[in-house]
Parts: structure tokens; sequence; C-alpha cells
């Protein structure tokens, strides 16, 4: 069993900063990823980033390219983070945490959930 907590949600202006953090815990195999997804009112859950557990390599959506970063803490790569740069009204959701197997890319490729955080982009 997989544990995924996320934490790190909040209000922001447009054009704002903010930093989302992501530990998971529990039996996590090598070959998987750990990665960001989002879902906004009234919209499917997409993909945002995410990250091979082993190599760190990463994925972005083209959405967030060039805005966003994903990365994975030194010491421990249980611990990924979402920096999320540049904010626009469009980028409010609740983002969730995953674990799956690499590259994590497709809803349907999460096999854990965290229970998300809300992010409100708005002035």
């Amino acid at each position: 069993q997989v544990q995924v907590v996320e934490s790190g949600g909040g209000l922001v202006q447009p054009g704002g900063s903010l930093r989302l953090s992501c530990v998971a815990s529990g039996r996590i195999l090598s070959s998987w990823g750990l990665g960001w997804f989002r879902q906004a009112p009234g919209k499917e859950r997409e993909f945002v980033a995410s990250v091979r557990y082993q190599t760190r390599s990463t994925f972005y959506a083209d959405a967030v390219k060039g805005r966003f970063t994903i990365s994975r803490e030194n010491n421990d790569k249980n611990t990924i983070y979402l920096q999320m740069n540049g904010l626009k009204s469009e980028d409010t959701a609740v983002y969730y945490c995953a674990a799956g197997p690499a590259p994590l890319t497709t809803e349907n490729g999460a096999r854990y959930w965290g229970q998300g955080t809300q992010v409100t982009v708005s002035s």
C-alpha cells in the first residue's frame, strides 16, 4: 500500500507563485513515478507534471511548460515539489499528487492518489 499526501495550496494573485509539496510512503517500485494532476470545476482531471522515481526524468503538460517545475528532494526521493510561477486564472484547480508506473502522464496510469489541495488564482 502507498500513501500520498499533498500540501501547499492556497490563494495567489495572477502572476504570482506557489509551491506544492507531496510526500509518498509505502512500497513504491523503482520503475514508478510521482506526479501532479489537477481538476478544475466542471472539467476532467488532467496531467500536469511527473518525475521518474529513479532517474528523475521529468514530463510536463504543454499548458504548464516554462512556468511549472517539478523536482524531487535530493535526500528523500519520496518527496516531490511543484514550483508554480506565472500563475494564471486558468490554473485554478484542485491539485492531486499521484504515484504509479512511469512515466505517469495519464490519469489511468496512476495507482494511488492524494486527497488534493486547492489552488486558487484570483485578484
